[in-house]
């Protein structure tokens, strides 16, 4: 298929997942890579309780107050 067919179908609104190869897919900027972080221990007290009080793991907390902070540095 040509990639114009491709967008017409898609401008349509039909559905063109049976046209993708999904399991090659890749995020752009999305690899992951470990780093490590040493925190004070009443830090780590205080992202436990506000990660429980979100309902969510302290590493996404974490990852949503640096995520908050860079895009307000950005603007």
């Amino acid at each position: 298929m040509k990639a114009k067919d491709l967008d017409k179908k898609f401008d349509d609104d039909e559905d063109i997942l049976e046209y993708l190869e999904l399991a090659r897919a890749r995020r752009v900027d999305q690899e992951q890579r470990r780093l490590n972080v040493d925190f004070p221990i009443w830090m780590i007290h205080s992202l436990d309780k506000e990660a429980k009080r979100l309902g969510i793991p302290r590493q996404s907390l974490i990852k949503m107050v640096i995520a908050k902070h860079i895009e307000e540095a950005r603007a």
